[in-house]
């Protein structure tokens, strides 16, 4: 194939792609709309904000759809033109192989890291203990909310179990004398040697991965990333110190506490966790597979 050409690609009609199209946002407006509606209107909701500030997204990486590489779209000039990676063939428009080829150091960092936590065995000893060590012998809290056990409640939990978290992006936030406490040091450079699928963070961050390699991937992996980042989030925050019993809620979300202080509490957690690691499990299979294709077809 000659630099910069585009293979042989399957063209879906104006009708087709707009019918997925409506049946991708309908599904996205079933999961999370009238949050996104509340957040239009300047809301905010400290259990599910997080998965478009922490993440620094959009609805739109959410609600957009994409066919993924290698489809092209009939009659889509007005609805693709301008659009990042899309570029304009004869028979309509369509994610550019130039565009692939100049994305092939994400795709083989991203497969690195997913091929490597997917070769461990997930650990499910953390209780989600990391939102308690941020506001370990702290005045300082990360959501407005209150403390169900209060501070020296919360305390005393973190120092009453071990700390073993691996995920940095929630070890960084520690706070200075819980450190010390957790069973390893995880570091931004470390990730591919720290990294386990049975971290909900990990399988949250399968999320961003779709999200930063759209549109080479299929919409379908986003939103199906999303889904299950969402319910990790919501177990995250349920089993965490804070008492969401009172939030003025913009979904119809389980705020029960998972009262992970207690014997029945840390089991509960356990199978709620084990239940989203599986989940992810077989979404990171799909996103490496994809990875690879794609890979394989930038340095063809």
């Amino acid at each position: 194939m000659k630099p910069g050409a585009q293979p042989d690609v399957p063209v879906l009609h104006r009708d087709v792609w707009q019918a997925r199209r409506a049946e991708h946002q309908a599904r996205v407006e079933t999961l999370v709309g009238p949050y996104l509606r509340a957040r239009r209107s300047g809301r905010t909701h400290p259990v599910l904000d997080f998965l478009f500030t922490y993440y620094s997204s959009r609805p739109s990486h959410v609600r957009r759809w994409h066919p993924g590489y290698g489809t092209v779209l009939a009659d889509a000039d007005t609805d693709f033109t301008g659009l990042r990676g899309y570029a304009r063939v004869p028979a309509g428009m369509t994610v550019s192989l130039d565009y692939l080829r100049s994305r092939r150091g994400a795709l083989a960092t991203t497969a690195a890291l997913l091929r490597a936590t997917a070769a461990r065995p997930p650990r499910f000893g953390c209780f989600g203990l990391h939102e308690w060590a941020m506001v370990y012998r702290s005045d300082d809290v990360r959501h407005a909310l209150p403390l169900r056990l209060g501070s020296a409640g919360t305390d005393a939990v973190v120092e009453s179990m071990p700390l073993r978290c691996t995920h940095f992006d929630a070890f960084r936030f520690f706070t200075d004398p819980a450190r010390p406490l957790n069973a390893t040091q995880p570091t931004r450079d470390g990730r591919v040697d720290d990294e386990q699928p049975g971290c909900l963070h990990t399988t949250m961050d399968l999320y961003r991965t779709c999200f930063t390699l759209s549109p080479l991937l299929d919409a379908t992996l986003t939103v199906d990333a999303f889904e299950i980042a969402l319910d990790a989030r919501i177990l995250d925050m349920r089993a965490s110190p804070y008492d969401l019993t009172g939030l003025d809620d913009a979904l119809d979300i389980d705020t029960s506490p998972v009262r992970i202080e207690t014997a029945v509490g840390r089991a509960e957690y356990a199978r709620a966790q084990t239940e989203v690691a599986d989940r992810g499990a077989v979404m990171r299979t799909r996103i490496l597979h994809a990875c690879e294709s794609l890979s394989a077809i930038a340095a063809d």
